[in-house]
Formats: C-alpha cells, structure tokens, sequence
C-alpha cells in the first residue's frame, strides 16, 4: 500500500514496548495523531526487526506533517515533519 502526497493518516495507537523489549521508532507523542503524508522516502528494511537480529522485510518510509496545534495545546507555527514507517500509519478516525 504505497500512501500518496496529501493523504491524510493517523499514527496507530499502539504500545507493543508494554509487553516487552521492543525497539520502537515512532515518536510517543504522535501516537493515535492525525498527519499528512508528505513524500514517500523509500523502502528500507525494519529497524524494529534489525534491532534484535531478526529478518527485516522492506518497509516503505514516510515524510508525515503534523500541525502543532494537533499536537500540543496552544501549539501554533510552523508544522512538524517527521519521517514514519508505513505499517505504524492508518487511516484516520
């Protein structure tokens, strides 16, 4: 599922790190926040997976804006971008 400029997403809410060792790149503060998908970096393999030595399958990366004032109360300026696996995004609620 290749994610186009302009497709609005959410970042899942999901906490895999509480049942256990994980190596999670996704920031804590985006999860279950709503962005929009910027540009497609590529398919890289999953750190997640490299982490702890196991097979790593292509996962496409992802520029994600993000409007402060979604983020933080009395956020303003300028958005944030921050770059985000595709199996961490979803469609937004």
């Amino acid at each position: 599922m290749t994610l186009a400029p302009g497709t609005a997403v959410r970042v899942r809410d999901s906490w895999p790190e509480a049942e256990g060792p994980a190596h999670i790149r996704t920031p804590h503060y985006l999860r279950g926040r709503n962005g929009t998908v910027m540009r497609l970096l590529g398919s890289f393999p999953n750190p997640e997976d490299i982490a702890f030595a196991r097979p790593a399958p292509l996962r496409e990366l992802y520029h994600v804006a993000f409007r402060p004032a979604e983020l933080w109360p009395g956020g303003g300026g300028d958005e944030l971008l921050v770059e985000i696996y595709e199996h961490w995004l979803e469609e937004p609620r």
